[in-house]
């Protein structure tokens, strides 16, 4: 498959797809993957809270029923693979878009897809923080709420800031795939072309850019993390 794609004519047709379509295409992955991973923090972030506080001895205990209400949700999203998840929530992304079908119409499964993972990794983000830090604003009279807003989360920024690459590397694979279903981007390119035209060439193309903008999110995510830990700073 690979010992002719790399003749002139194959290379010069491919250069000119590249030329032509990549920078829309580039274009809308960075949309879709921005939007979402911005949806799934919104979303993420104060479930990652009711998680980590929610239980019997956290600051913030909720019901037993909700929380395991909230647990079992959380599980079943995060198992149902992301193409049949695509496929189950066409209705809803039809109600809420006015289409199943398109680049912004690929937001609405891949926050569905991503907020409980998101919820996942920031729980794991508040459950690091030394519980003496939590104790200590406990004993000075602080409520739940200002703990949460003005200890928990603030101690949290690097673990959050490195989770939140994890996930935002992650929407971004995820919108590669949502190109089977009609969303727009790299992927779109990719399958269209690459699998369905037999370009190999192009999908080299669109890969490498898509293993690019993973590297780019990660040391930018590296490089926050960073500037925000107090162990560099001080």
């Amino acid at each position: 498959m690979f010992q002719d794609i790399f003749q002139s004519e194959k290379l010069i047709e491919a250069l000119v797809i590249v030329k032509t379509e990549f920078p829309l295409a580039i274009f809308e992955t960075l949309y879709v993957t921005i939007v979402s991973t911005a949806f799934a923090i919104i979303i993420g972030l104060p479930l990652g809270v009711f998680l980590a506080t929610g239980d019997k001895q956290g600051i913030l205990p909720l019901p037993k029923g909700i929380l395991k209400g909230l647990n079992t949700l959380i599980n079943l999203l995060r198992s149902v693979p992301f193409l049949i998840l695509m496929i189950m929530v066409i209705p809803i992304t039809r109600h809420i878009v006015g289409t199943s079908v398109g680049t912004t119409a690929s937001i609405v499964p891949l926050v569905i897809a991503s907020a409980p993972f998101v919820a996942r990794l920031f729980e794991s983000s508040f459950r690091e923080i030394n519980p003496d830090i939590i104790e200590a604003a406990q004993s000075m009279g602080a409520t739940p709420l200002q703990i949460i807003w003005k200890v928990l989360i603030p101690e949290s920024i690097p673990s959050l800031i490195s989770n939140g690459t994890i996930a935002i590397t992650t929407i971004l694979g995820y919108s590669a795939m949502s190109g089977i279903i009609g969303g727009g981007g790299l992927g779109k390119i990719a399958i269209n072309y690459g699998y369905y035209r037999y370009k190999t060439l192009v999908m080299i193309f669109a890969v490498i850019l898509l293993v690019l903008m993973v590297i780019a999110f990660q040391l930018l995510g590296d490089y926050l993390a960073k500037k925000s830990d107090k162990r560099f700073t001080a």
